[in-house]
């Protein structure tokens, strides 16, 4: 009987896998009793949205996007993985790198199984679109996720079904891996509609992920970033369609918008706020990690060995698990808020309570840095909580199209509204193009802080060693910090990949 394959993995470690062989094969579904019924085609896509909670995938999120900057550095004794990220020394065979690289073509994989069998399906138009829509916005994301990682990847563009597939061939160029993204995305955007649903894509997100995709490309080819450099794309035009698609996402929707509250943000009974256009969906009943977060664990520190209060912008106190102080703050990054910013006051905690509301430890006595609260589940069961990663928030890509637009009259509106919610004062006016990018820039870093996003920014804008003392101390150039290589493993199950 023939099957059809929902996972990249076909048998034990084929094509991107990096599985040792006690490792079973997971994924396979019988094409006798699957994709018959909607309900099917749902489970299915399901399945492709959840590769992106496995462990390796949603905590490389912050180990690759957050300790090679300036904003994180790692606790002494992690995993030599992670000080390799940290200090700017990865190489091939580096496990974070690894495992990500695999989770990430394995989503692919089951994007792909999801396009192919819908679209050969007699569902009803309507089902059918919205099942291929946020098929093909999964599969563009996780290959923007890989781009923005490795470089050049290979593109794989069907599901792998037998050995001949194993093997797919680099991209010849940056251009052949966006155009890629930006077809799916195209397609993506005619079959979505606006339509809110908690840890799944909508029109909005796939219009804000082409804002991004477009974003990249423009700051990257005119900051000089090698493989761009050779992209047949005019960065004016790039940074137009970027402000095209982020335009859409801020002026012709109502479902999404600038939460007026800080705080609320970053609550875990509020997944379904006006900022999250697309986030990850965990929860603490689930069974498994992955269904279940344990996020706020990898930024707070460990105090005591014992739970602790922190205390809220309106004096009440909120309990919080104690934590394993994996990314740990960095002072100089602390030290670069202004002293009223609420991001700093509201969301950095350098003091915490015990029941009674007595400050217990403060910083350079029970804990040495100050810690986000942006994974904080009050009602946490152990090291199970719902904090979910934020993967596209509306403030996103409000600086987004301010960073587009440059210091345009909506330019200054938008990087405004992002400042005055976090009690600060306007942006000065009449500076020049680049001068008022590299301010939002800067403005994204105290905004997007922990949220897996910094490295990125500092690489398109050519910005790493000049930013990140690390990457300084390692000695390595702009050329070097573009782009992590394609993991050994990788390169030794596929002959085509190469750098």
């Amino acid at each position: 009987m023939k099957t059809k394959i929902l996972s990249l993995l076909l048998v034990f470690g084929l094509l991107l896998s990096s599985c040792d062989l006690n490792e079973e094969p997971y994924g396979f579904y019988s094409e006798e009793n699957f994709y018959k019924t909607p309900a099917d085609a749902e489970a299915s896509l399901i399945y492709a949205y959840n590769a992106l909670t496995f462990l390796e995938y949603s905590r490389g999120i912050f180990y690759i996007g957050e300790l090679a900057s300036d904003i994180c550095d790692v606790k002494a004794d992690e995993g030599y993985g992670s000080q390799q990220l940290n200090n700017w020394t990865a190489d091939a065979s580096n496990e974070s790198l690894t495992y990500y690289f695999k989770y990430c073509y394995i989503a692919i994989n089951r994007a792909n199984a999801v396009i192919e069998n819908v679209a050969n399906s007699n569902f009803n138009a309507e089902i059918k679109n919205k099942l291929l829509g946020e098929a093909y916005f999964l599969r563009a994301f996780n290959y923007f996720n890989l781009v923005k990682v490795f470089g050049l990847v290979p593109i794989q563009r069907d599901m792998v079904k037998t050995i001949s597939q194993a093997s797919p061939t680099m991209a010849k160029n940056m251009d052949e891996v966006y155009n890629f993204i930006h077809a799916d995305l195209r397609t993506a955007e005619a079959y979505l509609g606006v339509s809110r649903n908690v840890g799944r894509a909508d029109k909005v997100a796939v219009q804000s992920l082409m804002a991004k995709t477009y974003l990249t490309i423009a700051s990257s080819k005119e900051s000089g970033v090698p493989k761009y450099t050779d992209m047949g794309k005019d960065v004016n035009m790039m940074y137009d369609s970027a402000a095209y698609f982020a335009g859409k996402v801020l002026n012709d929707q109502t479902e999404y918008s600038i939460d007026p509250e800080l705080t609320h943000i970053y609550d875990v009974y509020a997944p379904d706020g006006p900022e999250h256009i697309f986030i990850m969906s965990m929860d603490r009943t689930g069974l498994n990690e992955g269904n279940y977060s344990k996020i706020a664990m990898m930024f707070q520190p460990w105090v005591d060995g014992v739970p602790y209060y922190i205390m809220n912008p309106d004096g009440s106190l909120t309990y919080t698990t104690n934590g394993w102080e994996v990314f740990k703050t960095t002072t100089a990054f602390y030290n670069t808020f202004g002293a009223t910013d609420k991001r700093k006051t509201e969301l950095l905690v350098t003091k915490i309570y015990n029941q009674a509301g007595v400050q217990t430890g403060a910083l350079g006595n029970n804990f040495s840095y100050a810690f986000t609260r942006k994974y904080v589940d009050p009602e946490f069961v152990g090291q199970k909580s719902s904090a979910k990663p934020y993967l596209i928030r509306f403030s996103d890509v409000a600086l987004i199209y301010a960073e587009a637009v440059g210091p345009t009259a909506e330019g200054y509106n938008w990087i405004n509204q992002v400042r005055s919610r976090a009690g600060l004062s306007e942006v000065i006016t009449g500076l020049s193009t680049v001068e008022f990018r590299n301010v939002v820039v800067r403005e994204r870093g105290w905004e997007l802080a922990f949220e897996g996003q910094r490295l990125y920014d500092l690489r398109r804008k050519s910005i790493v060693t000049t930013t990140d003392p690390k990457a300084t101390a390692a000695g390595i150039s702009e050329a070097e910090a573009a782009f992590y290589p394609i993991p050994q493993m990788e390169i030794d199950l596929n002959p085509n990949l190469s750098n």
